[in-house]
């Protein structure tokens, strides 16, 4: 019959009409002929396919549910089973003490490794808020006092509950008012998991929470249960969460004889029927429920057919053979094509599909083969550009060899001394190692604290090894200023004026202090050298205020090791922190002299 519509035409038919046209006959005509039984024939079953399919829409959700709530007995786990880290709160929640030059940086480090093990919690998966409160009143978190001061837990009135814990129990704590700030607007209430830290011992030392947002929850309601009404319940049948946060709190009264495992059921509410379903969560107790408009329901599967599925398969199949039988004629012309691209896949580009026609496929044909001459023309062309390309690479890669071709003959010279016995000499090596691997890094210019302090070290070893009279340098650094953000070498040129203009390069002593005072970090470089009179500290203070102007090399702002002179550095602290920031530099001669930096507070916060 196609063939007759063909003929009967002026123009050639188009591959789509004719697929339309087999379309016609072999799934329209069968349709036609089923809906024409429709009303000899009964649907089986509607109620109990909605029921299914509100109770699978449930169990999904369920699932859900259950991967975030077990998230956040992992997050609990992974605290509560860290050898390490049970160690490490056991000891600070006994009274650790810290004692020593370096009592402070030690205090430092300990309460950092916790803490980036609560932040690294936010890395793996659902935002979480984790807080570990110890017995001594200590406490750390992931989220910060700006957000929410941790001690306050203790006020809550669960807290009580939290010592009948035993092993791997948890408490898990029902919706309340969210208390961290950021969220309040956004999420009015918190769901939370509680438990306790023992280690080998029958008396906990502390307790670790893990908070999640109601919305978490919600957001999954809204997502997922689409047509239908879900909510957590408590085992009072109370809200805990519901897409609407009003509903939080109120009482569910439909649940006969309370939530048993997948049951469903249809209730009345007001004048209408729901489908209710009900699945108890075991991780927590509560109940998740989900409300489905009968009617809503069963309208969706008013549409589908049953219990003519013989007719259906005898007539499908017989259409199904007169549309194979037509799709396979018509697209004989794109089996060849495809046969054509499995060997140009191959790499033969010589190869055309001389397909021509007045229909798609003909012009895909046509086509295709001028695409073969322009792939072909391409490949001559980029083949040249990557030629000139790996020049330009191989040029770039030869600049880029002597500086780390030192660093590495460095560190083979300093092994090749260790062997040998001579350890002061490898020391030397290794700290001018350091030193070189700091200039030829490519990472961005600003360092935490502790780092800068730690190329200043290296650089003052290398000095006493190089000058008959040594230089003792202290460090006096406050553990909050340890991450505070500096341009990498500030420090250093500083020490360099010290060591060569105050000192003279010779015996003394070099502090290197840092605090927090009013609004302002403040690092301060002290030395008992020689020192400068009104006069000079003036000329100083002048060149420093007139950064655009001043050249290096005056004064104590001299050129030294890494190539920057004090005002390069004055110049490179306001641009990283803005005309906040201050330089002082205070002398009496033969008194030392003292350069102060002041950091503006709020960048350290931001930074830290």
């Amino acid at each position: 019959m196609l063939h007759r519509i063909s003929k009967g035409l002026n123009g050639p038919i188009s591959f789509r009409t004719k697929l339309i046209l087999t379309s016609i006959l072999c799934i329209l005509l069968p349709a036609l002929i089923t809906l024409s039984m429709y009303n000899t024939l009964t649907k089986a079953a509607v109620k109990e396919e909605a029921v299914l399919q509100s109770e699978q829409r449930l169990e999904l959700i369920d699932g859900y549910l259950t991967n975030l709530f077990d998230y956040m007995l992992y997050t609990a786990n992974n605290i509560h089973m860290d050898a390490g880290t049970n160690a490490l709160l056991k000891a600070i929640s006994s009274g650790k003490s810290y004692e020593g030059p370096n009592a402070e940086y030690e205090r430092f480090n300990d309460r950092q490794s916790i803490t980036t093990k609560l932040d690294n919690m936010k890395l793996l998966g659902d935002k979480l808020y984790v807080t570990i409160l110890l017995k001594n009143g200590d406490s750390f978190d992931n989220y910060g006092k700006d957000e929410y001061d941790a001690k306050l837990f203790w006020e809550e009135p669960w807290v009580a509950k939290l010592k009948d814990l035993s092993g791997l129990q948890s408490l898990w704590i029902e919706t309340t008012p969210t208390v961290f700030f950021s969220e309040q607007s956004t999420s009015p209430y918190q769901l939370s998991i509680a438990r306790t830290l023992r280690g080998q011992s029958v008396n906990p030392y502390g307790y670790v929470i893990v908070t999640i947002l109601e919305t978490q929850i919600s957001d999954i309601f809204k997502r997922v249960s689409k047509g239908q009404e879900t909510m957590l319940l408590d085992g009072d049948n109370r809200i805990l969460s519901h897409a609407d946060s009003g509903r939080i709190g109120e009482p569910f009264p439909y649940l006969e004889e309370g939530a048993r495992q997948k049951h469903s059921s249809i209730v009345v509410i007001g004048d209408e029927s729901y489908i209710l379903s009900a699945h108890s969560l075991s991780l927590s107790g509560w109940k998740l429920v989900s409300l489905t408009p009968y009617k809503a329901a069963v309208s969706k599967l008013n549409s589908i057919f049953s219990n003519v599925s013989l007719f259906q398969l005898a007539s499908f199949l017989v259409f199904l053979l007169l549309f194979v039988y037509l799709i396979g004629t018509y697209t004989r012309p794109l089996v060849r094509l495809g046969r054509v691209a499995e060997k140009v896949q191959r790499g033969n580009l010589e190869i055309r599909s001389g397909i021509r026609g007045g229909d798609e496929i003909g012009y895909l044909g046509h086509s295709f083969d001028q695409m073969l001459d322009q792939v072909k023309a391409m490949i001559a062309e980029i083949t040249m550009t990557q030629a000139r390309k790996r020049e330009a690479e191989l040029a770039m890669l030869q600049a880029q060899i002597n500086p780390h071709f030192l660093f590495n003959v460095l560190n083979s010279i300093r092994m090749k001394v260790m062997r040998g016995g001579d350890l002061e000499s490898a020391d030397m090596i290794s700290s001018l190692s350091k030193l070189l691997r700091m200039t030829i890094s490519e990472e961005k210019g600003a360092i935490p604290l502790h780092e800068e302090v730690d190329t200043v070290v290296d650089y003052v070893k290398l000095m006493n090894m190089r000058q008959k009279e040594q230089l003792e340098l202290k460090l006096e650094l406050a553990a909050e200023t340890l991450l505070l953000p500096v341009p990498r070498f500030c420090l250093q040129p500083i020490i360099e004026n010290a060591i060569i203009h105050g000192l003279s390069q010779k015996h003394g002593t070099i502090t290197i202090r840092s605090l927090i005072e009013d609004q302002y970090a403040v690092v301060s470089v002290l030395d008992d050298g020689m020192g400068m009179n009104e006069a000079q500290v003036g000329m100083l203070m002048g060149k420093l205020e007139r950064t655009g102007q001043a050249k290096e090399g005056a004064g104590r702002a001299g050129a030294g090791f890494s190539g920057i002179g004090l005002v390069n550095v004055y110049e490179r602290l306001k641009m990283t922190y803005g005309l906040q920031v201050k330089l002082e530099v205070s002398s009496e001669p033969e008194h030392g002299t003292e350069v102060t930096l002041y950091i503006p507070k709020q960048a350290v916060i931001e930074d830290v």
